[in-house]
């Protein structure tokens, strides 16, 4: 916008649209006013989890009860050809880059935990693309956290609540993530 003056005829018009013009409601501007403040959420050290947001913990799942993830069952024709389109729109996204084994192990199991709790259905989860093992060999383990994905999902205590597990389309990352379904709450 320039800093040029305003004509006679523009100051005109601007005087004609100032005098239309009416003050807001004083009384709505009160109930505005009295509307409650958010207050700012409490700084939390350590680990996400349940009990951080007031919630109880549930206990890791025993070895000769765990089972496996399901890979290919769980879910409805539809819900495979809409994963398969990429039509699917996560509501959350775990990135674990940069983690080490310990800390992506521990953020996707928070992160699984507040997913059941908020009721989300589909979590994309980003974990970089696994590598061969001459890839691996020669570049220090990486990939190390996506070959360890399944296991972790299997022995997880949430382990009950994931319907599936699927590849994410390109659009979503390819094979460097994987979608995750969670079972519908009941």
């Amino acid at each position: 916008m320039s800093d040029r003056p305003l004509t006679a005829g523009e100051k005109a018009l601007w005087q004609r649209f100032i005098e239309t013009v009416e003050p807001l409601d004083q009384g709505r501007l009160k109930r505005v006013e009295n509307l409650p403040v958010a207050r700012k959420p409490r700084e939390l050290s350590g680990p996400i989890t349940a009990e951080s947001f007031g919630g109880k913990t549930h206990s890791a799942v025993p070895l000769r009860d765990q089972k496996p993830v399901p890979t290919r069952h769980g879910l409805d024709g539809g819900w495979d050809r809409r994963l398969a389109k990429g039509m699917i729109q996560p509501d959350v996204t775990i990135d674990l880059h940069g983690h080490t084994l310990t800390s992506a192990h521990g953020r996707l199991d928070s992160a699984l935990e507040l997913s059941i709790a908020a009721g989300h259905r589909a979590i994309l989860l980003i974990t970089g693309k696994a590598r061969n093992d001459d890839e691996r060999r020669r570049e220090g383990g990486r990939g190390a956290i996506r070959v360890a994905i399944t296991d972790w999902l299997a022995a997880s205590r949430h382990a009950s609540r994931i319907a599936a597990v699927r590849s994410a389309h390109p659009r979503h990352g390819g094979l460097g993530a994987l979608y995750i379904i969670l079972r519908r709450s009941r």
